[in-house]
């Protein structure tokens, strides 16, 4: 019986320390905003904070996905929730899309798309995740496809309509009355008593361009709809949007303000390159003085570091957040992992547990940061806020570890160790450290449950193939998914040497030793058990329980050999050049080579494996001559081969292997001119401040060069969201070159001059600034005149 005891009390640590709502008898007031301006729960005054994302399922392009795959929409909601869980949210948020659950009267429509949400909400509340939510989003629901009928009121009015028509104003009070006395189907409980929803925001991004009293009334008008529904906890509005209107906006019956965050963009169509660690070095809210002296709370609704496949940014947000007071934050947005193969939901976002797995675990430090780090705690600037509380940030490494007493949280490679490894309880990890060194490429979970016994869990390795945030589609997959088996070594001193490994959720794999403190899984979920602890067979009996058994992940979907290879721009000559590559197939890959070309000989090198599907090899300087390289990449399973770019069976000189185009690389003696930007190759690189018509590429008077022509239209611009922002006389152009130079970095030292060639489009001379920008975000230059 004691074992029993163990056991049950100890379970509670495969679950992370959520926040849990202090109600009243029925949650209809159990939340308040203090006078300083601070959310609190009732009755123990304590702060709330959380972590967690948006997430679709129950609408839109999310829901009509799953209905096309034939997908059970409360299943997917079931296995997203379990990995919210395991990456240790407590906060989730979302804009209902009002015109899916609404008529034109705002009355509200009991359909599936409600009972989804209901469900939705079910799951977050078993899981003891709190949310907030927005029940007007103003959004169609076709996203990213053309947007059909639906039967509500922002379907008929729009946007700005709903702000200023007095009808759609009427229905936008009765919706929000009707949508908090909701009963939710599956708790039996009102939105409005329900004590995970801890506060609602009105509505997504109102663009107000009224006058301060008429934006004051509009925003009465919606607090006093959800009043008459019996809501009694805080309302909040947006505020980030028509920012010169936010004394207004508090001079109504609000308690907070809402925020977002995008600081590296959207909608770049590909991902950006250079250190971005500058760009969140602090989140300013420009009339903090008005919420603060409002008495007013701060949320941020949304926020990304859009087009970015890495992990690094997240938690340096998360800590310019609670440097500026928020006390609650989602990421927009969480993928389904459904459907996460294509990422066709928001094409300039990628999110999921499987597909991403780096950057999934920087969200779960993120939770730890909202959970550690104190309100308006300050850590200066950049770049010594890099580290910070439990927090270390190896940007160039693309590595994150949050590194506390009892927590291990790693992102990437890294040789940190853990301040207190004999203490350690939760590790959650990507590579290897100096606890688990893992060959294959998916995240993996090492939760204690007592003393020698831990649960490790194992998703499946996962290999983006094309460009995430490009022109996406469901008959395009950006990533591919094996269920492949990989040695592991952990390393705790909990479990000691020669541990039992005990499958719970893998068919056909049996419990074994461990060999030294190093054994082989498949993704899955298991128990490992130190030799001093109890038999396989009680393990069998106590352990087999639905909540340690669960797991959730995509099935293989790679069905050919892949390869993600971008050759190098310039190679010098007469100089060794290093190449990578990364391969996944749906067997074993047992030899990758390329196969080089030049102008005196031919040659097989082989690529060494590195770690997961990375690859690497040398070709020696004295196949780079003064012209063109030209390779293929050979990749071997067993006796037989791929050749690539093609992607074909067989050698790239057998008499059949058509397509025989090469990769090619330009090889350039040490004294020759590097260019950084070619119009016509670079242009679609470009990132600017804002979009300007009437720019364009048209060729120039030389022959096979293109120039891209500039049309500024007014350096000052009025900004409709800041009538009364500073007005900065401004218009940039930017291109990343690191692409240019990285494999030729030796001659760059010898270079004395930075040419320019431009012209001005205007009848006189033109001023420009040039400048560069280093690695650690320092900028330097000078003005031209063109």
């Amino acid at each position: 019986m004691v074992r029993y005891k163990y056991f049950y009390a100890l379970i509670s640590l495969l679950l992370p320390l959520f926040l849990f709502p202090q109600s009243s008898d029925n949650g209809a007031d159990n939340v308040f905003v203090d006078a300083e301006g601070v959310l609190r729960w009732k009755p123990s005054g304590e702060e709330i904070h959380g972590f967690g994302v948006n997430y679709t399922v129950p609408f839109a392009h999310a829901y009509k996905m799953a209905k096309r795959m034939g997908i059970d929409h409360r299943k997917a909601i079931d296995q997203d929730v379990y990995h919210f869980k395991r990456l240790g949210f407590d906060f989730y948020r979302i804009h209902v899309w009002d015109t899916e659950i609404s008529d034109t009267l705002g009355n509200l429509l009991e359909n599936e798309h409600l009972e989804l949400f209901d469900y939705l909400l079910y799951k977050l509340g078993e899981n003891e995740i709190n949310y907030i939510i927005t029940p007007i989003a103003f959004w169609g629901g076709g996203w990213p496809e053309p947007d059909v009928p639906t039967p509500g009121f922002s379907y008929k009015y729009g946007k700005q309509a709903c702000l200023t028509d007095p009808e759609a104003i009427r229905a936008q009070a009765n919706y929000l009355k009707q949508f908090v006395q909701h009963i939710n189907t599956f708790t039996k409980v009102s939105y409005r008593n329900d004590p995970r929803l801890i506060a609602i925001e009105v509505s997504n991004e109102p663009h107000h361009r009224e006058d301060g009293k008429t934006v004051t009334a509009f925003v009465n008008t919606m607090v006093d709809g959800l009043r008459q529904g019996g809501w009694k906890k805080p309302v909040f509005y947006n505020v980030s949007h028509s920012v010169h209107l936010a004394e207004d906006y508090f001079n109504a019956n609000i308690k907070g303000g809402t925020f977002q965050w995008y600081p590296t963009g959207l909608l770049y169509d590909e991902e950006l390159q250079g250190n971005f660690l500058p760009n969140v070095d602090r989140y300013v809210i420009p009339f903090d003085s008005t919420i603060r002296n409002a008495g007013g709370a701060k949320i941020v609704y949304e926020f990304d570091a859009a087009d970015l496949n890495k992990s690094y940014m997240y938690p340096p947000m998360a800590r310019s957040f609670r440097t500026a007071g928020i006390q609650l934050a989602a990421h927009f947005s969480y993928d389904p992992m459904f459907m996460s193969h294509f990422n066709t939901e928001y094409n300039t976002h990628y999110m999921n547990l499987a597909f991403t797995p780096r950057k999934a675990l920087a969200l779960a430090i993120c939770a730890e940061v909202f959970r550690t780090v104190p309100r308006y705690a300050d850590y200066g600037t950049y770049p010594g806020n890099i580290n910070f509380g439990h927090v270390r940030i190896d940007q160039q490494g693309d590595c994150v570890v949050f590194n506390s007493e009892d927590k291990y949280l790693v992102t990437n490679h890294t040789d940190i160790e853990p301040i207190n490894e004999s203490a350690l309880n939760n590790i959650k990890g990507w590579g290897n450290n100096t606890v688990v060194q893992y060959s294959g490429t998916g995240a993996y979970f090492l939760d204690k449950l007592r003393p020698g016994v831990w649960r490790l869990e194992v998703m499946p390795d996962v290999l983006v193939t094309s460009n995430t945030f490009g022109r996406n589609a469901p008959d395009r997959p950006v990533a591919h998914i094996r269920h492949a088996q990989h040695t592991m070594t952990v390393t705790l001193s909990d479990l000691g040497q020669d541990f039992s490994i005990h499958p719970l959720s893998v068919e056909k794999v049996e419990s074994k030793k461990a060999s030294s403190t190093t054994l082989t899984v498949k993704p899955g979920a298991y128990i490992l058990a130190s030799a001093f602890t109890v038999e396989a067979e009680e393990f069998h009996r106590i352990h087999r329980t639905a909540d340690l058994m669960d797991f959730h992940a995509p099935a293989t979907s790679v069905d050919a050999v892949k390869v993600v290879h971008v050759p190098v721009n310039n190679a010098l000559a007469n100089m060794d050049l290093t190449i990578d590559l990364q391969a996944l197939a749906a067997h074993d890959i047992s030899r990758v080579q390329a196969y080089v070309t030049s102008t005196r000989n031919w040659q097989l090198i082989d690529l060494h494996n590195t770690h997961g599907h990375n690859y690497t090899g040398v070709i020696p300087a004295d196949l780079l001559n003064h012209g063109f390289l030209t390779y293929y990449l050979v990749v071997h399973q067993g006796n037989s081969v791929v050749t690539f770019p093609a992607g074909k069976n067989g050698w790239a000189y057998d008499w059949d292997f058509y397509e025989r185009t090469p990769y090619r690389v330009r090889v350039i003696p040490e004294n020759y001119p590097v260019v950084l930007f070619d119009a016509e190759s670079d242009r679609d690189k470009l990132t600017s401040t804002r979009w300007s018509r009437g720019s364009k590429l048209v060729p120039s008077t030389i022959p096979k060069i293109s120039e891209y022509q500039v049309v500024v239209n007014g350096l000052l611009r009025t900004d409709n969201e800041n009538l009364r922002g500073e007005k900065v006389p401004d218009y940039t152009i930017k291109c990343f070159v690191n692409d240019k130079v990285d494999h030729i970095r030796e001659s760059l030292g010898k270079k004395k001059q930075l040419v320019i060639n431009g012209r001005s489009l205007m009848e006189k001379v033109c001023p420009v600034q040039v400048a560069l920008t280093d690695v650690h975000g320092v900028s330097f230059g000078a003005v031209i005149h063109l």
